[in-house]
């Protein structure tokens, strides 16, 4: 089963959206995010609902960060793009009647449930501002510059 990257690829946006000056098009950010513009578009409609976003259009328009990332939450910005599944696990469904397979997929449910709290617990402590304080301490780190970790945006 194919895991969802929705979650990482726009926070991945968010960031670079974060030490950008100035408005970064749809189309730069889906050669950043490998896909196309208008999935890229959709997303970040989401994410302009929840306020995180605006947009200007036409010549020098784009799409600007319009939150303090000290003050968004990985939770946040996970229910901004749908709540993507956190887990890639599911139960059987073939046999709804046998009572095994009702067996193993309570015991399944309970322990998924409990997992995706955790974690959802977990994201709504981590900031944009904390995982751009990362960034920084690994680019500096690293001997890198901001211009070694564009990509095309």
């Amino acid at each position: 089963m194919r895991r969802d990257g929705k979650l990482s690829a726009v926070l991945h946006v968010l960031l670079h959206m974060a030490e950008t000056d100035g408005p970064v098009t749809s189309e730069s950010l889906a050669v950043a995010m490998h896909t196309n513009p208008v999935v890229v578009r959709r997303v970040m409609s989401g994410l302009r609902q929840a306020g995180f976003v605006s947009s200007a259009k036409g010549h020098g328009g784009g799409w600007v960060l319009s939150c303090s990332p000290a003050a968004v939450t990985l939770g946040d910005i996970h229910n901004a793009v749908g709540s993507p599944a956190l887990l890639a696990m599911g139960n059987r469904t073939e046999s709804p009647g046998c009572v095994v397979e009702q067996a193993v997929n309570a015991a399944l449910d309970g322990a998924c449930q409990e997992a995706e709290a955790l974690l959802l617990k977990r994201f709504n402590g981590i900031t944009l501002a904390d995982l751009s304080k990362d960034f920084h301490r690994r680019m500096t780190g690293g001997g890198f510059t901001h211009k070694d970790i564009e990509h095309a945006l």
